[in-house]
């Protein structure tokens, strides 16, 4: 008979969170449903003492410090958690990685609101076709700051964060204002 470990309450939520935030990167433009409301969930599942973080809200930047990750300045942040930012301009700021490591550009966490606001069209790998949603809450000129940045592979993960429900949009995904 072999006995295998019962998860703990704290590991079934954080591997719940953890399988919504890959499904959606991984299906751009599907909105996934989270298990608890909010950022601080997403601190759980991705942040460790090897982790650079950089956090607007001081609320989760204790969470944050909870976990050991070094609490760094943006441009040096792998995982960025914001609830606004004042402007677009912040996102030239992000980490994009290079041409030899594309990998190390960072990963946004930024509060919007997905069930209102500009339309955007969604193309590239993990799309059928075309997926069009709408995104509000975040600084005007956003995705086209966005698109100037990003040179693939080099850039930056995004997720869209709306109480329970997360919206994942990978460097690799061409976004279009409607």
């Amino acid at each position: 008979m072999t006995a295998h470990p019962t998860p703990s309450e704290f590991e079934s939520r954080t591997n719940a969170t953890y399988s919504a935030l890959m499904w959606a990167l991984s299906r751009p433009g599907v909105i996934c449903d989270l298990p608890e409301h909010g950022q601080a969930q997403i601190i759980a599942a991705l942040i460790d003492r090897e982790s650079a973080v950089h956090c607007t809200d001081a609320a989760l930047s204790r969470v944050i410090a909870r976990t050991g990750a070094e609490i760094v300045e943006m441009d040096a942040a792998d995982h960025v958690f914001a609830e606004s930012l004042p402007d677009a301009g912040w996102l030239g700021r992000l980490r994009c990685g290079s041409d030899l490591y594309p990998e190390d550009g960072a990963t946004l966490v930024l509060t919007a609101d997905l069930s209102g606001g500009v339309p955007v069209r969604l193309t590239g790998p993990g799309v059928d076709g075309a997926v069009v949603v709408t995104v509000g809450g975040i600084p005007d000129g956003f995705w086209s700051e966005r698109t100037r940045i990003m040179r693939y592979p080099m850039g930056f993960e995004l997720f869209l964060i709306d109480g329970h429900r997360v919206l994942g949009v990978p460097r690799s995904t061409q976004v279009e204002v409607l």
